[in-house]
């Protein structure tokens, strides 16, 4: 047998969400409807934000860069869920589990810094917008997003960096759809407890601190605003309130997974299916659907598609 890691351990089962096969069909369609609106939406979201000249200032830049991280994160987990729900081959390779939980990290990390580009983003343009273009110039938004990614990197690896040692000799079936590090270092032939605590240490606070570090800095563009033009308030708060949202189901599924201490595989899975297919979905709309400016462009863009259509 292929010893992968120096370890008996092969191959991976992934248990799925359920077992019960009409749930499974059902999940199947479920999936794919959502999968295919996620990759739709957040192509949408990235060609509206390239093509419209309009869009062209550094809250479109990230939020074109979130999509595109919303949509890899959904497309390393989802197309393979779908896969085994039609096949019910429900197997995954040690490589391929391993890659699949470092891709995931430096997604996840990447993310998380871009929320707070985001967040910095919005606290320039609220708090002090003559300094906007200034501070905010195409040189710090790249800085940003090439920062957000080599974070990522830089995180995954550590986590991987805890991982190296750990043997796999004997079960080998993670109840899920993927593969993350929690339920894989419980698999490990080896006591797992400090290296559990590690884990929780490297991501689990991290999300945490960073959560509420973005919702003390939300709380405090809308104490400033309300401090210098009450008037504006309500303004403020509509458009923090679609990145508020945004934070809480990125970070909510996050800090269940690595900081409850016991496991409840139910609520789990159903975070699971949240953190997959749901808030994909849900950023684009956010976006879009509170955005004047993005319905516009897109408005535009489309009747842009009619016209050509005609002529050809």
């Amino acid at each position: 047998m292929y010893e992968a890691n120096g370890s008996e351990v092969s191959e991976f089962v992934l248990l799925g969400l359920f077992t019960f096969r009409p749930m499974q069909h059902f999940l199947f369609i479920f999936s794919t409807v959502f999968y295919v609106t996620i990759v739709l939406g957040n192509l949408l979201v990235m060609f509206t934000v390239y093509f419209d000249s309009r869009l062209h200032s550094p809250m479109y830049f990230l939020l074109a860069n979130l999509s595109f991280i919303d949509m890899c994160l959904s497309t390393l987990a989802i197309p393979k869920m779908i896969s085994d729900l039609c096949s019910g081959e429900n197997t995954i390779s040690f490589k391929g589990c391993v890659i699949q939980i470092f891709v995931l990290h430096i997604l996840g990390g990447s993310e998380m810094v871009l929320l707070i580009s985001m967040a910095l983003d919005r606290y320039v343009a609220i708090c002090k917008p003559l300094h906007y273009l200034t501070i905010m110039s195409p040189q710090m938004c790249t800085w940003l997003l090439v920062g957000s990614w080599v974070i990522g990197v830089i995180h995954s690896v550590v986590q991987l960096a805890f991982v190296a040692h750990l043997h796999f000799c004997g079960p080998n079936e993670i109840d899920s759809f993927y593969c993350d590090l929690p339920r894989f270092i419980k698999l490990a032939c080896t006591d797992t407890y400090n290296l559990e605590f590690m884990i929780t240490a490297n991501s689990g606070f991290i999300s945490m601190g960073t959560f509420f570090l973005l919702i003390f800095s939300y709380a405090f563009i809308l104490v400033t605003v309300w401090k210098h033009s009450s008037g504006d308030l309500s303004k403020a708060l509509s458009t923090l309130s679609a990145h508020l949202a945004v934070v809480v189901l990125f970070f909510g599924p996050c800090m269940f997974f690595y900081l409850w201490p016991i496991p409840t595989v139910p609520i789990d899975k159903f975070l699971a299916i949240l953190d997959g297919l749901i808030t994909p979905i849900l950023n684009p709309a956010i976006y879009t659907l509170r955005n004047k400016d993005m319905k516009k462009a897109m408005k535009r863009i489309f009747s842009h598609f009619l016209i050509l259509r005609k002529i050809f």
